[in-house]
This record gives C-alpha cells, sequence and structure tokens, in this order.
C-alpha cells in the first residue's frame, strides 16, 4: 500500500525535540500522574495498582472506560464504543473498515492529514472542500452539496477544526448531516479537540449524537491532556463497531491496561479535566489575540474552540523557510501551512504553559521586527 508522506508529522519528528519553546504543541498542558489523581480526589500512592496483573485487557476497552466514554455525549452506550490506540488508530480504522477503491470520499479541507491521504491509499476517489479564511474556515454548503452526490461513501471533516480552532454550530452541524443523509453517506467527525470551546461548558454537539450514520473520533490527548496514554476512541451505530473490530484485531488486541485505568479515572472526572484545560485554552487565547494585535505582519480568525490557531503571515518567504529561520534563530517552534497544505499561515499551538507561551511569543516579535518589508526579497 502506498500512502503520501504525513506532512505534520515528519515536521514535527524532524524539529519537536530540537526546539526550546515548543509552540507547535498541540495538546492542552500535559498532566502528570499526580496532577491526575489529585483532580480525581483518589489515592496518590498508587497503592490500588499493585495487585493489577499485567494481562491484556478488554478486547473493546473496559466496560468503565466504554461507559465513562458513553457519558461524553447525548445518546451513546458503552456497545457503541469501540477504545482504539488514540485518534490516530480510531480514524485509521474508520477508514480501513469504510472505505474501499473506487468509493467517492469528500474531506474537509485543511484537516488532519489522514482524512484525505487514507482513503487515497485505499484506492478511493477523494474529493477535497478547501475551507476559505473569507467564510472564517467554516465549510461552503452549497459547494459540499454538489460533491455529496448520491452514492457518497464518506464525508470526513474534524470539528473543532485543525489547525484554524473555526467551530461548526449545531445548526451547521445539523445541514451538513442532512446532506450526508440525502446521499446515504457516513459522516466521519474527527472530535479530538471537543471540550475546549471558548463558551459555555466547552463541548459542541458530538455528530454521533445528531445523524444516524455519524461517526466521532476522539481520545485523551488534547483536551483530556493525556497524550502519553494513548488511548481514543470510536463512537459510532453498532454495525461501523462490528465493522471497525475485525480490522482492530489485526493491529490492536486490546489497549494497555495502565493507559485503561488511567482514562477510566480520568473520563469518570471530566468535567474537572476540563475545566482545567478550559481556564488554560481561555486564558492563553486571549494572550495570543492581544499579541496578534501589536504585530502588522500577522492577521487570523480567531479561534472558537481547539488549541491551534492559523495565522496569516505578510512576509516575503515560504511558511516553511519562516518556521525554520525562526526556530534557529530563536529557539521557537510553530508548524508551517506548507505541512498541511496551505501556504502563506502558520499553526500556533496556544495551550502550552502561560510562560512559555508569553516567552516564546516575545522571541517570535523580536524575529518579525527583523523581517524583510512586504514585496522585498528574503534572504535566509
Amino acid at each position: 500500500m502506498r500512502i503520501e508522506p504525513f506532512g505534520v508529522e515528519i515536521w514535527m519528528n524532524e524539529y519537536e525535540t530540537r526546539c526550546e519553546w515548543n509552540l507547535a504543541e498541540t495538546c492542552v498542558e500535559s498532566l502528570t500522574i499526580a496532577e491526575l489523581l489529585e483532580l480525581a480526589g483518589t489515592n496518590t500512592d498508587l497503592s490500588d495498582l499493585l495487585p493489577l496483573k499485567m494481562t491484556y485487557g478488554a478486547i473493546e476497552g473496559s466496560e468503565r472506560l466504554r461507559r465513562a466514554i458513553a457519558n461524553l455525549y447525548d445518546w451513546q452506550e458503552p456497545e457503541r464504543i469501540m477504545v482504539t490506540h488514540g485518534t490516530i488508530g480510531a480514524n485509521m480504522l474508520v477508514h480501513k473498515a469504510l472505505v474501499g477503491p473506487g468509493d467517492r470520499v469528500v474531506a474537509v479541507v485543511p484537516t488532519y492529514q489522514q482524512h484525505y491521504s487514507i482513503p487515497e491509499s485505499l484506492g478511493a476517489d477523494v474529493h477535497l472542500l478547501h475551507l476559505q479564511e473569507k467564510d472564517g474556515w467554516l465549510p461552503d454548503l452549497e459547494r459540499l452539496r454538489e460533491m455529496v452526490v448520491p452514492g457518497t461513501k464518506l464525508i470526513a471533516l474534524t470539528n473543532p477544526n485543525n489547525p484554524s480552532g473555526a467551530l461548526i454550530p449545531k445548526h451547521m452541524l445539523e445541514d451538513i448531516a442532512q446532506i450526508a443523509r440525502e446521499a446515504g453517506a457516513w459522516l466521519l467527525c474527527d472530535e479530538v479537540y471537543r471540550g475546549t470551546d471558548q463558551q459555555g461548558d466547552g463541548r459542541t454537539a458530538a455528530m454521533a449524537d445528531l445523524y444516524e450514520k455519524g461517526i466521532s473520533t476522539a481520545g485523551m490527548s488534547k483536551a483530556f491532556s493525556l497524550a502519553g496514554l494513548r488511548l481514543g476512541w470510536i463512537a459510532a451505530p453498532r454495525r461501523v463497531i462490528d465493522a471497525v473490530s475485525i480490522h482492530r484485531d489485526y493491529d490492536t488486541i486490546s489497549v494497555g491496561m495502565l493507559d485503561d485505568h488511567f482514562a477510566s479515572l480520568a473520563l469518570e472526572n471530566a468535567e474537572r479535566v476540563l475545566a482545567r484545560s478550559q481556564e488554560i485554552t481561555r486564558g492563553n487565547l486571549q494572550i495570543l489575540s492581544d499579541w496578534i494585535d501589536q504585530e502588522p505582519l500577522l492577521s487570523w480568525v480567531k479561534p472558537q474552540s481547539g488549541t491551534t490557531a492559523f495565522v496569516r503571515f505578510d512576509a516575503p518567504m515560504t511558511s516553511r523557510e519562516f518556521c525554520v529561520d525562526l526556530l534557529e534563530s530563536t529557539g521557537v517552534m510553530f508548524t508551517p501551512g506548507s505541512a498541511l497544505g496551505v501556504e502563506g499561515y502558520l499553526r500556533i499551538g496556544y495551550a502550552n504553559n502561560p510562560e512559555i507561551l508569553r516567552e516564546g511569543l516575545k522571541r517570535v516579535s523580536a524575529f518579525l521586527s527583523r523581517l524583510p518589508a512586504p514585496g522585498a526579497t528574503y534572504a535566509a
């Protein structure tokens, strides 16, 4: 099977361990185990784990974990939940289980590259709906309706959006579901940033709750600050879970017992964990917003959710040149828009420790002040 190189992951692998101030990070500042236990109000000496036998866990995920995941939704039951190795594993399994050669897939981009490169690698007929800054990075529903013809197999999108932080409101999600319904299409919504909305309880409507052929994927990495668990899930109709389980038997067996335990603990205390995440993302977005207001070379559509902003820059260089020069001269890491298929933009992760964000942005300001004026020639 041939598949396109994964742009964002290649960038992160190449530079993440070389930077001093990581503003490419997409996870809310990671929790320590001690912090998780404190949030959960449980024993902090881990003595309750000592009798745990290190065998295979429950194949679909423990009943405890699947019930905790189901409680994140309005209409899901443990039987409609499949536990996976991260959201990345959830997305891969859905595409592999549902998509085959010649199937028409519509992917809304920019997005996480899995949602178009995996279908392409499976021989699908992939069509891309390009989001536009002028539309607030929200999908053009008339254009989507034109692309989702009868017989379309799958629509794939992220909400909240990666990289822009745009948030599709519930009424628009319902319109998208109706477009899928009329075509008979499955609708996969990658919701790994769900829980980080800037308003209300932070949790937007989930596609698995809105549409009878809706599939929601998510995990512990972004909003729940526990990327080290490498644990995600699929919430979907039972026939999708059954189809996914066939593929999962070949590459997963079960998630780790410790991963299952700590994920269960976090999700049983989801309100406390998400309250911490929202305090970080809402405070840090204000820091970033105040900074961008003072930088004439930068512009954006302010995120409504998520942990990243997609920022346009006005300078005579490519986004990769910008990011490499920035990292080498200041130690600050951004992600170039070219890694996400959109030139002229930078993805900034703003959910790290506030002091890291402040110091990183201070250094970026010094870097920006040295750039040539728009229209000039850039020499690295």
